[in-house]
This record gives C-alpha cells, sequence and structure tokens, in this order.
C-alpha cells in the first residue's frame, strides 16, 4: 500500500464534487478502505477518457488525501491529470462530474474525453 502523500495535490476537489462523492460512498456502502481512483483510459472520441470511481490501492498508485478523501492515482497518469479540477454541475442542462484539465489540448462536447 502507498504511503498517504501530503505535498502538493495533484488535482482539486471542488465541494460540491466532495459532497457528492461522499453521499455515493455512503448510499452504495463503499468499503472504508477504498479510496477514489482518478485516471485515464485510451478511448472517447478525442483519446482519452476519464476515469472515476472507487477502488482498493494497488501497487502502482500515488495516494493522497484531498478534502478529506482518500485518492488513487497511477503514477503514470499524472502528466494527463496534473491541475485538474473535478467539479459537480446539477443543473437543468448538465448533472455529473465535469473534468476541468488544463492539460487538456482538445475536449469532446460531453466532457469526459480529450486529447493531450
Amino acid at each position: 500500500m502507498s504511503e498517504v502523500k501530503t505535498e502538493a495535490k495533484p488535482i482539486t476537489l471542488t465541494h460540491g464534487a466532495v459532497k457528492q462523492l461522499q453521499r455515493i460512498k455512503a448510499e452504495q456502502n463503499i468499503p472504508e478502505h477504498y479510496g477514489l481512483r482518478i485516471g485515464v483510459k485510451g478511448g472517447g472520441c478525442s483519446g482519452f477518457s476519464y476515469m472515476l470511481g472507487f477502488d482498493d490501492s494497488k501497487d502502482n498508485d500515488s495516494t493522497y488525501e484531498i478534502e478529506g478523501i482518500k485518492v488513487y492515482m497511477q503514477k503514470s497518469h499524472a502528466i494527463y491529470l496534473l491541475g485538474m479540477e473535478i467539479d459537480w454541475l446539477d443543473g437543468l442542462q448538465n448533472r455529473g462530474f465535469a473534468f476541468n484539465n488544463p492539460n487538456a489540448k482538445e475536449t469532446c462536447g460531453c466532457g469526459t474525453s480529450f486529447s493531450a
């Protein structure tokens, strides 16, 4: 298991995102030792898609404590995610997590995929 890093955090979670993540974790009875996995995978209309979900720690993870939430991120994904903000939108037009990524050269219309 990775040591929890306390220095500069690679991503930011807004108050709305934290509140929604805590609600999801409680409603779905996610095990206490699970953390929020943030990552990327190939695919989507722009080249990469974001991954967001609760998971157990893996050997190649960096572990962070962000706004009271344990966050797991594969070390190789940091180059794509550094400086990203995750927000929660709850409006008439959009509802869900929004990824504001300064590393994205292009994003798709739905906001869940990007190119770097």
